[in-house]
Order: structure tokens, then C-alpha cells, then sequence
């Protein structure tokens, strides 16, 4: 996968991977090509599990965390996951940088989607993820918008939202 300045498609590929965890190897192999990461090896169990164990006990500390404790999350994943950046064309694809010194599955997902989130994170401001503001939703998002307001991790969320407060005031109204 090739970085863009702002982390974008790695957050992408966390928000869904953490939002519909992956059901099998061909699954978590599919949706990581799908996001343009090339695997350095084929997809086993075993990464499917380390992947899951990844986003729901590293990743979601960051989505989790707020001000300080954020950026000390986001910085543990970069200490344990990634290497020095270097130059590579190992694809024939044109130069780009790799953030990782890892040969797995595991440790190649973690580094992509711990410096998507640092970049991600610094460019569109700290509070640019996050979890479901709809009562019963825990689902997570991450706010690509221009805007930044975003609270809900999807337009119908967000619309049930809406059709409860306004429900709520049609009632307290009634009972006046």
C-alpha cells in the first residue's frame, strides 16, 4: 500500500476491519488488497488472529483514548510495530517508503495501520476518530470529512439519532 500524506486508507482499512473483523484468511487477505497492501506472505489463522488481537487490543486503546493519553496510545503502536522507514521498489511499482521491518502478515498490518493513524491523527486533528455517538453503536469511525463533525459511523446512526431527539421533544412538548 501506498502512504498518502494523511493516513486515510490505513484508517480506512482499521475502521472496517475492526467494524466487520475478518471471517477467515481469504477474507483478511481479500480486504487488505482490496485497500492496495501487499502481503509479504499468504494469510493462515494464525494472522487472522494476530491481526484481530492488534486492532481490538492496540488499535482501539487509540480509539478510545482522548488528548495525551491518544497520542501515548498511537505512540506504543509505533514503538512496537514499526522500524525505521526506508526506500523501497520491491514491486516494480515505483519507490516508496516502508515503515516496517516485518516479514508477517501481522506485523506488516500493524505498522501500516499504527503510522496511517499517527498520520491520519496529525492531519486532520486528534479528535478525527472515535466511536458511535447512537445510544446501543459502538461501532467506530474516522472523520475524512472536510467539516470534521463527524459522530456516527454511518448516515443511518446518525438518522436514528435525529428521529429519537425529535421524538423526545415532540414528547416533553405533550407533557407541558
Amino acid at each position: 500500500m501506498h502512504f498518502n500524506h494523511d493516513g486515510r486508507a490505513s484508517v480506512r482499512l482499521a475502521v472496517d476491519l475492526v467494524n466487520a473483523p475478518p471471517g477467515g484468511p481469504a477474507d483478511l487477505a481479500r480486504r487488505c488488497a482490496a485497500a492496495g497492501l501487499v502481503l509479504p506472505a499468504a494469510v493462515d489463522d494464525a494472522a487472522v488472529a494476530g491481526v484481530r488481537d492488534v486492532l481490538e487490543g492496540g488499535w482501539l486503546a487509540v480509539v478510545d483514548a482522548a488528548g495525551e493519553g491518544r497520542a501515548a496510545a498511537v505512540n506504543a503502536l509505533l514503538r512496537r510495530w514499526t522500524a525505521a522507514p526506508r526506500m523501497t521498489d520491491h514491486d516494480g511499482s515505483g519507490w516508496h517508503l516502508h515503515h516496517h521491518g516485518a516479514v508477517d502478515v501481522v506485523g506488516q498490518v500493524a505498522a501500516l495501520v499504527a503510522v496511517g493513524t499517527a498520520l491520519h491523527l496529525v492531519a486532520r486533528g486528534p479528535d478525527r476518530l472515535g466511536r458511535c455517538a447512537a445510544a446501543g453503536c459502538e461501532r467506530v469511525w474516522a472523520d475524512l470529512s472536510r467539516a470534521g463533525r463527524q459522530e456516527y459511523c454511518s448516515a443511518r446512526c446518525g438518522n436514528r439519532a435525529a428521529v429519537a431527539r425529535s421524538r423526545d421533544r415532540a414528547r416533553a412538548r405533550a407533557g407541558r
